[in-house]
């Protein structure tokens, strides 16, 4: 089986879950994106996810290690779930855009 729908959430201010969501797709790929203000949307976001066929769920790097293993225990691992990352590299300019 190879990946055929993919799911990315990601958190902003103001994001609706409801309301901000777009997908692309092609006759052999979808992606799925979503965005929430809080960390603990994502949990019913990804639920949702699972249930439409998503097969691998990506949170962006303002969810952290925790909110990511939320996130897994709350689909009881039905699919792939991994976060973005930073390296070293990128602190100073994390810094200048989140200054407290």
């Amino acid at each position: 089986m190879s990946l055929e729908r993919f799911g990315f959430i990601v958190t902003g201010a103001g994001m609706d879950p409801t309301v901000h969501r777009t997908e692309i797709a092609s006759d052999e790929f979808t992606s799925v994106m979503v965005g929430v203000t809080e960390p603990a949307q994502a949990l019913s976001v990804a639920k949702a996810m699972v249930e439409d066929g998503v097969q691998l769920i990506e949170l962006c790097g303002g969810f952290g290690p925790v909110w990511t293993a939320a996130v897994e225990e709350a689909i009881d691992g039905a699919v792939p779930v991994g976060s973005v990352g930073y390296g070293p590299e990128a602190i100073s300019g994390m810094h200048r855009l989140f200054p407290g």
